[in-house]
């Protein structure tokens, strides 16, 4: 226990916590906007017990990876259509694969459901498309797919166990504070939603574009890095993903106030006439 209290170990734990909360910002949104396809009278229980399981089994996921690191960086599938698709799949590949699309997928479907609605008021009573344990399950299965990103970092920082673990805790009780009130904002300021869900779009993309090098990155080996056509699949880098994230807010914000402008303008036209 007192190998565990010094100053590196408190130091890398600040750090996990803050890189913890970078990369679960992306996670709470589809929390809060998945869990809004439960049963309404439900949807606050779904949200608790996703993230409760999804937190458990994130720290069972680091301990895996720790013990099985090297399996797991193993390419066993390497990809060689000269010319069209080369480089090497490992599991870190296929996750990041699955869960991109998956998100994508997810993101293009709510907006064609909200583009194709007649009474938006009638929408937001009428949510429930799934059963609570489907969303719970989707929850966890997608908030372990964020986690592979999350804990591959945190292990570039330190391989303690328990301070890995203490800080995915921490991080799980953050989105248990933050997750009600996340999906309250977006209930109140439905343009929000949409706003939410092209981020989640992004997240998509960055998630597809972190499969092209995962191999490579694994096992130090650049002739496994992943190209389409011959050219590179490289990541988004994490400054440029918030930096689109501040500029569609801004967007969304002063898109909202012109609008809001103009109304009161009309109204104000139609009240002197």
């Amino acid at each position: 226990m007192a190998d565990l209290l010094t100053l590196e170990n408190a130091i890398n734990l600040i750090m996990l916590c803050f890189l913890q909360a970078v990369l679960g910002f992306d996670n709470l949104l589809y929390i809060s906007i998945e869990s809004k396809r439960a049963p309404v009278a439900q949807q606050k229980s779904v949200r608790t017990w996703g993230i409760i399981i999804a937190v458990a089994l994130r720290v069972v996921l680091l301990f895996t990876m720790i013990q099985l690191i090297d399996a797991l960086s193993e390419p066993f599938f390497i990809l060689d259509w000269e010319g069209v698709i080369e480089g090497g799949v490992n599991f870190a590949t296929i996750v990041f694969v699955f869960g991109g699309a998956f998100i994508m997928y997810t993101a293009v479907k709510e907006i064609g459901h909200m583009l194709s609605m007649d009474d938006l008021g009638h929408d937001v009573e009428g949510k429930g498309s799934k059963s609570a344990v489907q969303v719970v399950v989707l929850i966890v299965v997608m908030n372990l797919i964020f986690s592979f990103d999350s804990v591959l970092s945190a292990l570039a920082i330190t391989d303690v166990f328990p301070i890995l673990a203490f800080a995915i805790i921490l991080s799980g009780l953050a989105m248990l504070l933050l997750a009600d009130g996340v999906t309250r904002f977006l209930e109140k300021n439905r343009m929000y939603e949409v706003l939410g869900l092209f981020i989640l779009l992004i997240v998509g993309v960055v998630l597809l574009g972190e499969a092209g090098p995962a191999a490579a990155h694994a096992m130090h080996d650049d002739s496994l890095q992943i190209m389409v056509f011959g050219q590179d699949i490289i990541p988004m880098s994490k400054s440029t993903f918030y930096f689109s994230v501040v500029v569609l807010v801004a967007v969304e914000v002063i898109q909202s106030g012109y609008r809001r402008k103009l109304d009161a303008e009309r109204a104000a036209l139609q009240k002197h006439s």
